[in-house]
C-alpha cells in the first residue's frame, strides 16, 4: 500500500463564505477553481448552509473540503480548506476574521451592522488571507492595518461616499471660518 505523500503548500484557504440567517450569500471570495461559476458557488453555499444551519459542531467535512463554522446571532461564517488542510489552521483564520469584525463593529456582530461596514469586511478579510495564503492571525493586528487604511487613503482609491463626506466637511469648515 503506497503512503500518501502531499506537497507542503501556503494556500491553505480554499473560500471564505459569510451567510445570513437564511442562508443568502452577505460575502463570499473563493480562492480557487473549485467553484468557477457564481451558480456552483450558489448551490455549494446553499449545501454548505442546510448542512450546518441545525448542528453544534464547528468543523464538518462536506464535498471533500474541509469546513469549519461558527455563528454569530443572525449570521454564519465559514472558512474552507482541502480535505487535509489542518483544521487548528482554518480555525484560527476563522477565529481571527470573526474577533476582527467585532471589534470592529464593536461587538455587534449581526447583519445589519455587518452590512453598514461591508469596506470593513473586504479590508479585514484581505489582511487575513491573499490568494488562498494566512497572512495574519492576530485580530489587533488586522484591526489595526484596517484602521491604518482607512485613515490615509488616497483620493483616488475612496468610495464616492467618502469623498462626499470629505467635502461637506471641507465645506462646512469653510462656512464656519
Amino acid at each position: 500500500m503506497e503512503a500518501l505523500i502531499l506537497e507542503p503548500s501556503l494556500y491553505t484557504v480554499k473560500a471564505v463564505i459569510i451567510l445570513d440567517n437564511d442562508g443568502e450569500r452577505l460575502f463570499a471570495k473563493y480562492y480557487d477553481g473549485s467553484y468557477p461559476s457564481t451558480k456552483e458557488q450558489r448551490v455549494f453555499e446553499k449545501n454548505i448552509f442546510s448542512k450546518t444551519q441545525r448542528s453544534d459542531s464547528e468543523i464538518a467535512l462536506l464535498e471533500g473540503l474541509t469546513v469549519v463554522y461558527r455563528s454569530s446571532i443572525d449570521l454564519y461564517f465559514y472558512v474552507i480548506g482541502s480535505p487535509y488542510e489542518n483544521e487548528l489552521m482554518l480555525t484560527a483564520v476563522l477565529n481571527c476574521l470573526f474577533d476582527s469584525l467585532s471589534q470592529m463593529l464593536r461587538k455587534n456582530v449581526e447583519k445589519r451592522a455587518l452590512l453598514e461596514n461591508m469596506e470593513g469586511l473586504f479590508l479585514a478579510v484581505d489582511e487575513i488571507v491573499d490568494g488562498g495564503v494566512v497572512l495574519e492571525s492576530d485580530p489587533q493586528q488586522v484591526v489595526h492595518r484596517v484602521a491604518v487604511r482607512g485613515e490615509d487613503v488616497p483620493l483616488t482609491e475612496q468610495t464616492v461616499s467618502q469623498v462626499l463626506q470629505a467635502a461637506k466637511e471641507q465645506i462646512k469648515w469653510t462656512l464656519l471660518r
